[in-house]
């Protein structure tokens, strides 16, 4: 998840050291009582969470690399089965290297590395980078996870501006761009999910996404995989080579060539 234009700065609750230390890191407030207009960030029991006004956001989010919705979809998603592993290539032989260039809560990611492919997530917004080398952190400290732990790895950086040097610094080859960069819905209706509203509370839309393809169209050495709402028209720049469709979304793929089965 990605955005140049984040709409609201989210103070820290806490008063403990570990909150100001993440306080001092990345430059924001810290507080006992947050107004009834922030966001904030606080460690809870289950890591660190990021929330705000109930009634507009819901209950706090957290990443979670290993539980809920991704444990749900490890074991009930339909494997290689599944719409994001069969757009970004993977199939009986082939694990191709995954740079997850928007990788905002992790959640593609973290399947994707469970599938078996290495996994480079990069995150730009200091916020939901926390998020994700929290729950990080966490997961590696579960031996049970270590196979999984040790296919992801963890950059932060803005991925529109730096990509080259952040994959450069990592051990992660860019087979495979995926790309997920938020939509700039108009829909204010309350269908809108509580935890979408509080990402682009956050964040705001992703206005540089077609530099974000431009680079990793130069860098992806066998396909580019980008995530769009179904219906709604690609990222500005080169047309799709074709695409996958499921009810709600669709993947836009750019195929430089065919990914081949490991020796």
């Amino acid at each position: 998840m990605t955005s140049s234009n984040a709409i609201t700065r989210p103070v820290v609750l806490g008063e403990d050291a570990r909150s100001h230390a993440l306080a001092q890191r990345l430059g924001l407030a810290l507080t006992s009582t947050p107004g009834s207009d922030d966001l904030w960030l606080h460690y809870g029991e289950q890591g660190l969470v990021l929330g705000g006004d109930k009634r507009q956001f819901g209950a706090p989010i957290r990443a979670d690399l290993v539980g809920g919705s991704v444990a749900h979809r490890r074991e009930f998603g339909g494997g290689r089965g599944q719409l994001i592993a069969r757009a970004c290539g993977l199939k009986q032989g082939i694990s191709p290297d995954i740079i997850d260039a928007t990788a905002g809560l992790g959640r593609d990611s973290a399947v994707l590395a469970s599938l078996g492919s290495r996994v480079l997530m990069i995150e730009r917004h200091p916020a939901v980078a926390a998020l994700l080398l929290d729950a990080l952190e966490r997961a590696r400290r579960q031996e049970a996870l270590n196979a999984l732990t040790q296919r992801l790895f963890f950059a932060e950086g803005d991925s529109s501006q730096t990509l080259s040097a952040l994959i450069a610094a990592s051990s992660v080859a860019p087979q495979v761009i995926h790309l997920d960069p938020m939509y700039p819905h108009q829909d204010k209706s309350a269908l809108v999910k509580k935890e979408m509203r509080l990402f682009r509370r956050l964040v705001g839309d992703d206005a540089d996404a077609p530099r974000l393809l431009a680079q990793a169209l130069d860098l992806a050495t066998h396909r580019v995989v980008v995530k769009r709402p179904k219906g709604a028209p690609p990222i500005e720049g080169p047309s799709p080579s074709h695409e996958i469709v499921s009810k709600n979304s669709r993947y836009d793929l750019y195929v430089h060539r065919s990914l081949k089965p490991s020796r």
